[in-house]
């Protein structure tokens, strides 16, 4: 029987047994809902945990309670592995004797999962090479289960292709979250260490199950106390509960805190006493938290302190600290976020112009965080020049799993694509091949979760936490496989829900780009909250603040000339990608305007004017929201009541938010080009200066 009439009967059976019982989102992917019973019919009878360390019984418990709920039964622990039973053991142990050569091929952390027969039992094993394999592998199997396959045929190998797998979370010691849109901060400062909250385990389990092996628990504009004895003591109890999840805590570091808190007149890298104060305070750290995992820092950047303050160059900053974390075997992850008020270059450039020449410069175990695209976390970028241009540098990727840019936690935007364009983006920095995704060791995404019941502010912003955990173990995966899989466990594995709210999520990116900032353009938010649109903010204080710099609209034409005839940004590429960002033609059209200043008469390959191309994004952008709420609507006897009614309460506002981006974004081009809109074209709702006239002192999220 296939799965669809599967789905079709477990449905009927739904429908004659009353509504659907409402859910508020708290479980996130790990729902654990009943299987159809025809899928019930081989349950396991048992789970064997060849090992006694904490996170082995994570594993364990983790499959007792997602098991028992699939199979709707008891899966009970037990010594003995009889016929049937689930057994989690490390390769070499007897039961996964059979498995011992793919040992090798498993690494650090990697797993298989194989139906076997050991002495006459048929046994589902869970090996691995060390416990946080047979954890990620654990989490696996309850994957299999949930988008629909069997247990008789489970066949399942990975192992991660990037090494650190971080959560940043932009969270204050007051409780408040920078850019977030889900609630107060996770961590009760406050009450920690005393008070363990049960939320806590329940966000290291959502971790563990998608691969993520890190936690920056505070803000990377970083307040000195987080270094403190009272806050190390409250860092130390989060890493207690996670560490059974596989999972290191971070923490960021303010770069002046010898000054703020170890009472010295001076934070120069290169000054004896500095060095020594951060190298007992390591120590202190690792007293507390034996597995401390580093520290994340962001200097030099947007009034943050750093080492250029003393003369000193982002290397020099980030090898003292490298040094007083190298003899516990920490990381320091420094940011290339930086721009600088009195630097007149493109700020584009500015991150590639610091640190491009110190490739080769940095400690062993120092890696540089580079944004993936050369701004801040737009819609669309294109991927950042510093990847491919520092062979000799480790490199995480930082993304924004948190929609500062896109619409908060109120518009429906899938992140998947984002990521795979810019992963799959070929520097050519040794040749054709040369991705994005080959050339890091690490990647960071900045979290959307808060105390919010639902974690993220709405049910398909967990799909952009799930979907960076998947990219961050394999970056070479594909976004709309990892749609489906998010929608089988959220939702149900009947592929009627799959495949529309698969098709929903697909195109929800490229729909936010079009009705925000179409063809290449960029930063054309509002000022400070990042809320709604405003192209015609001139008037700040620093030029790079405001939108009019990177549009650079006047009555001839409209984009930001990075070619030899203007910033010279181009150059920072590889010569094979410079060459063809050169030309317009050859310039991808989707980052046309971030290259280029053309005119509004410029032909496009689809025969339309550059004017008239963008307002047929914008229209498109407008139109895929309403396919999406259609969509949506269509599902109502499928999802839930709770869940349903808010995704369609969000969608409404997406909807009238999409128009009104639009609507603003036309109103003002028309006012610097002077042209009319193409015919048969709705005019903006409103006037220029009603748009304008619109304000958001309480956006939320800064």
């Amino acid at each position: 029987m296939t799965r669809a009439i599967l789905w079709l009967c477990a449905a009927l059976l739904l429908a004659g047994a009353g509504p659907a019982r409402a859910e508020d989102g708290y479980d996130l992917w790990l729902r654990y809902r009943p299987l159809p019973a025809q899928a019930r019919a081989n349950r396991p009878v048992a789970i064997v945990a060849r090992g006694t360390s904490s996170m082995m019984q994570a594993a364990a418990d983790e499959l007792s309670r997602g098991l028992g709920g699939l199979f709707a039964t008891t899966v009970a622990r037990a010594d003995h592995a009889g016929d049937g039973a689930v057994v989690l053991a490390r390769i070499g142990h007897d039961e996964a004797a059979s498995l011992r050569a793919l040992g090798p091929r498993l690494g650090d952390e990697g797993y298989v999962v194989r139906r076997i027969t050991v002495a006459g039992r048929a046994l589902i094993v869970v090996a691995a090479n060390d416990d946080r394999g047979i954890l990620y592998g654990s989490f696996a199997l309850l994957r299999w289960l949930q988008t629909g396959h069997t247990l008789g045929a489970v066949a399942l190998m990975s192992r991660p292709k990037v090494k650190l797998r971080v959560l940043d979370h932009w969270d204050n010691l007051n409780g408040s979250v920078e850019r977030g849109y889900a609630g107060q901060s996770l961590w009760d400062w406050w009450m920690l260490p005393d008070v363990r909250e049960p939320r806590y385990v329940d966000y290291a389990r959502a971790n563990a199950s998608i691969g993520i092996n890190g936690a920056v628990l505070n803000n990377v504009n970083a307040s000195a106390s987080s270094l403190t004895q009272r806050y190390i003591r409250k860092a130390a109890a989060l890493a207690d509960i996670f560490r059974p999840y596989g999972i290191k805590v971070y923490l960021s570091a303010r770069f002046s805190a010898p000054i703020e808190i170890g009472h010295l007149s001076t934070a120069d890298p290169n000054d004896p006493q500095v060095a020594a104060w951060w190298r007992a305070k390591a120590d202190e750290i690792y007293a507390a938290i034996p597995d401390f995992g580093g520290f994340l820092v962001k200097a030099s950047s947007e009034g943050q302190p750093g080492p250029q303050d003393y003369g000193r160059s982002h290397a020099d900053g980030a090898n003292m600290l490298a040094a007083a974390l190298a003899p516990h075997g920490g990381v320091v992850m420094w940011r290339a976020f930086v721009y600088a008020h009195d630097n007149p270059e493109d700020r584009a450039k500015q991150a590639y112009d610091d640190f491009h020449p110190l490739d080769g410069r940095f400690a062993d175990n120092v890696l540089v965080q580079v944004k993936n695209g050369p701004i801040d976390f737009q819609p669309r970028e294109p991927f950042h020049p510093l990847f491919g241009a520092m062979p000799h540098t480790p490199l995480m990727i930082e993304f924004q799993i948190t929609k500062e840019y896109l619409g908060f936690a109120s518009h429906l935007v899938y992140l998947g694509p984002l990521f795979e364009e810019t992963l799959r983006a070929d520097t050519m920095a040794k040749g054709a091949g040369s991705t994005v995704a080959g050339m890091i060791s690490g990647m960071a995404g900045v979290a959307n979760v808060g105390r919010d019941r639902d974690w993220t502010g709405s049910i398909f912003n967990q799909a952009n936490w799930y979907a960076f955990g998947r990219y961050a173990w394999d970056p070479t995966s594909a976004s709309d496989a990892i749609a489906r899989e998010w929608a089988a466990m959220t939702f149900a594995p009947d592929p009627a829900v799959v495949d529309r709210v698969a098709r929903m999520m697909a195109g929800s990116r490229e729909a936010a780009v079009d009705y925000m900032t179409p063809l290449g353009l960029a930063h054309l938010m509002g000022t400070d909250h990042h809320y709604g649109p405003a192209p015609w903010v001139s008037a700040l204080a620093r030029p790079e603040w405001n939108p009019v710099y990177y549009h650079r609209a006047t009555a001839d034409g409209i984009g930001f000339d990075r070619t030899a005839s203007g910033s010279k940004a181009i150059a920072q590429y590889a010569p094979p990608v410079a060459q063809r960002l050169r030309d317009p033609a050859t310039t991808p059209e989707r980052e046309l305007l971030w290259f280029h200043h053309l005119r509004w008469d410029y032909r496009m390959p689809s025969g339309h004017s550059l004017w008239e191309e963008l307002v047929v994004h914008y229209d498109r952008g407008v139109a895929y929201v309403d396919q999406m709420r259609g969509d949506w609507t269509a599902l109502k006897s499928n999802i839930d009541s709770e869940r349903f009614e808010k995704t369609a309460a969000l969608l409404g506002i997406q909807s009238r938010e999409a128009r009104w981006w639009r609507d603003a974004s036309l109103a003002y081009w028309m006012s610097v080009n002077h042209l009319p809109l193409p015919p048969g074209v709705r005019a903006p709702a409103h006037d220029l200066a009603w748009y304008k006239a619109e304000d958001f002192p309480d956006a939320p999220g800064h």
